[in-house]
């Protein structure tokens, strides 16, 4: 039997972006990617010296190693009527879908005066100007993620109730229009495995031939220091509240210097991954540390036979 721990392996040029070789700026962490062009997206959650805020970078890469920073912040709500007028800077952790020709970005975000994050659902088709849709969750709610496609004539997504410290478990929603969304369902709870024994997050679904590949992080608390790490969940592609299995090893756990000391110290996090059927690859932009992004790779067939076979 393979060891799932061994399924996802480190690119040598790890760490591909950090924030040294960017003046001013203090963290480059938590990518959210997809394909655009032939391209490799990556929004980047970014934050510098002189603000206390954060925002979100676009980046693109022709071989998803090298990467351009585009020098403009792409999501900026502040300037935009009630209620988006009330939501601060700190934008982070934001989740790209792909349906038809069009991405759309989940978005936590805080606000001045009221309970926080809630998510605000945007959109794009060059990653060049952004709509602000609507705020499509109540707080407290971090890594709502798409589905890609309808399922039964419903877009469904999957979402994290719960912010910061505590327990935090993954949940699945649906809606007619993207707008507004009910039937809430819970899906899987953080404490079936060491690794992900207090909290759990997801990530976009991925379609593969053995059901939707969710590639979520765990936490675990030893002595009072969290470990985030990373692990995939598989469910029904008909019935995406039914689990096929889960993989009960991490894929990645901070081992490196650049996962263990950071701006948060002993973490991996993943905001999405790319996948290509052809190639049958995986390829899992992360970052280490709140400080820089990193890539892995590894066989997507592999990684969802891990979960079935709950190794």
């Amino acid at each position: 039997m393979k060891d799932a721990t061994k399924m996802l392996k480190r690119h040598p040029a790890n760490p591909l972006i950090k924030p040294e070789d960017y003046p001013g700026v203090s963290q480059i962490f938590n990518p959210s990617p997809a394909m655009y062009k032939n391209k490799t997206v990556l929004l980047l959650s970014m934050c510098f010296f002189n603000s206390m805020g954060g925002e979100t970078r676009v980046a693109e890469s022709e071989d998803g190693i090298h990467f351009k920073i585009d020098d403009r912040s792409f999501i900026n709500l502040a300037d935009k009527p009630f209620p988006y007028d009330i939501v601060n800077q700190h934008i982070i952790d934001n989740r790209v879908t792909k349906i038809g020709d069009t991405y759309y970005i989940l978005t936590p975000v805080g606000t001045a005066k009221y309970d926080v994050p809630c998510t605000v659902l945007g959109k794009t088709k060059d990653f060049k100007s952004y709509e602000v849709i609507e705020i499509i969750t109540l707080p407290q709610n971090r890594g709502a993620s798409l589905f890609p496609e309808k399922i039964g004539g419903k877009y469904y997504k999957l979402d994290r109730p719960r912010a910061g410290r505590g327990f935090g478990s993954i949940w699945l929603s649906s809606s007619p229009d993207l707008i507004h969304w009910g039937c809430y369902r819970p899906l899987l709870a953080p404490g079936y495995t060491r690794w992900a024994g207090e909290k759990i997050g997801p990530t976009p679904p991925i379609k593969t031939d053995k059901g939707w590949l969710v590639i979520i992080h765990g936490v675990r608390t030893t002595l009072g220091i969290d470990f985030y790490s990373l692990g995939a969940v598989l469910l029904d592609i008909e019935n995406p509240c039914r689990i096929i299995g889960k993989t009960i090893s991490y894929l990645l756990t901070p081992e490196k210097d650049y996962e263990i000391n950071g701006v948060s110290n002993n973490v991996v996090f993943a905001c999405g991954a790319i996948a290509d059927g052809e190639k049958d690859e995986l390829r899992l932009y992360y970052g280490g540390a709140d400080k820089c992004i990193c890539l892995a790779t590894g066989s997507l067939s592999e990684i969802a036979d891990a979960c079935i076979k709950q190794i």
